[in-house]
């Protein structure tokens, strides 16, 4: 059975984001992860993985103005310098936490660009971010996301992605395979993380359509579950996903399966 980490994000809102990962450890769970950390003190939230015996698996690089509807700054060519400086801060928090792999966004296509533009934009930055996590013992991760719920979003494709790695060419740049954006943009889930299972280092889940928690959708998470093992998937899988109700009663899934 996969390891599950909770997303601090999108679980256990019930409470404030500190005390989810009181709640994420009461539940079960030994590892989290979530979008930002940026808005606290790194200090304050190593004492709640401490206390709690929690790992932290991952979070994002900064990512612009989240609130105003910023999906990510990495294919900005206007925005390198903040991109550059997002990556020491997300060392700095990195490196307090614990955490060993950090999630690049590439953003919203920009208007005003040419293809080309934005996309050397975007591999520039990834190779940049790659250097300098590498020199700091942490791996880059980059996800796609689909375009029904971020309209625009650049990287939308396992293709697009394995593409873009290889003009990269760093060693530390892997892909983040949220099951949920990929069923929506592809599918052919199960052969997809099997073919390319070296170049993911993260897996995310919810289910589809609603992004609910597995069960509520037409995806068939046993089986998932079943084939990351048969595959040999050592890597950690995150639960982003919006609870149909509320985080505990939408947690029957996991007990079911035996993960918790």
């Amino acid at each position: 059975m996969p390891r599950f980490c909770a997303n601090l994000s999108m679980l256990f809102t019930e409470v404030d984001f500190l005390d989810r990962f009181d709640a994420a450890a009461k539940a079960g769970f030994s590892g989290v992860e979530y979008l930002f950390p940026y808005d606290f003190q790194a200090e304050a939230i190593k004492a709640k993985l401490d206390v709690n015996g929690l790992q932290q698996v991952l979070f994002n690089l900064p990512a612009g103005d989240w609130g105003k509807g910023e999906r990510g700054i990495a294919c900005h060519p206007d925005r390198v310098e903040e991109f550059r400086a997002g990556v020491d801060k997300a060392i700095a928090y990195a490196k307090v936490l614990g955490n060993q792999q950090v999630n690049c966004l590439a953003g919203i296509r920009p208007q005003g660009y040419d293809c080309a533009t934005i996309e050397n934009t975007f591999l520039n930055n990834l190779e940049y971010a790659a250097e300098k996590l590498e020199a700091a013992g942490i791996k880059l991760v980059m996800e796609m996301i689909n375009t029904l719920d971020i309209p625009g979003f650049y990287l939308q494709t396992t293709k697009q992605a394995l593409e873009i790695r290889e003009k990269v060419g760093s060693p530390n740049l892997f892909l983040q395979y949220d099951i949920y954006h990929m069923q929506i943009m592809e599918g052919d889930l199960a052969r997809t993380m099997e073919k390319h299972l070296p170049a993911i280092n993260h897996i995310q889940l919810a289910d589809n359509p609603g992004r609910h928690e597995p069960g509520t959708g037409e995806i068939n998470y046993r089986f998932l579950f079943g084939h990351l093992d048969r595959i040999g998937y050592q890597g950690w899988v995150g639960c982003e996903y919006k609870p149909a109700t509320t985080t505990e009663a939408g947690l029957g899934w996991l007990k079911s399966h035996n993960a918790i």
